[in-house]
C-alpha cells in the first residue's frame, strides 16, 4: 500500500559521507598572529600568570570574595566563594590576591 510520502536525501558530495550529515564545516582554527619586527605597532604582551597558594584569600570580578581550597599546578584553582565553589583556570586575569 502506497502512503504518498517520499523520502528525499540531500548529500553534499564534496564534504564526504561523514561530514554531510553532521553540519560541521571543514575550517581550521585561526593561528595566532605573529609580530613583524618592522611593524610600527607594539607586540602583544602575554598575560603574566599569577601565583596563588592553598588558603589564599582572593577577590574575583564575577564571584566576589573567596578562599583557595584546591590547586592544580599552573592549570586551575578551586575557589570556595561561600555559596558555591568554582574552578578558575589560568591565567587568572579576573582574580586578585588580597
Amino acid at each position: 500500500m502506497h502512503t504518498g510520502r517520499r523520502i528525499v536525501v540531500i548529500r553534499d558530495s564534496h564534504l564526504g559521507p561523514a561530514l554531510a550529515h553532521t553540519g560541521f564545516t571543514m575550517t581550521k582554527p585561526s593561528a595566532p598572529r605573529r609580530h613583524l619586527p618592522t611593524s610600527p605597532f607594539k607586540a602583544p604582551v602575554a598575560p603574566v600568570a599569577k601565583h596563588f597558594a592553598l588558603g589564599d584569600r582572593v577577590s574575583h570580578d564575577q564571584f566576589g570574595l573567596g578562599t583557595i581550597v584546591g590547586v592544580e599546578d599552573g592549570v586551575a584553582m578551586l575557589v570556595d566563594f561561600g555559596a558555591r565553589q568554582a574552578r578558575i583556570v589560568s591565567p587568572y586575569t579576573r582574580m586578585d590576591k588580597l
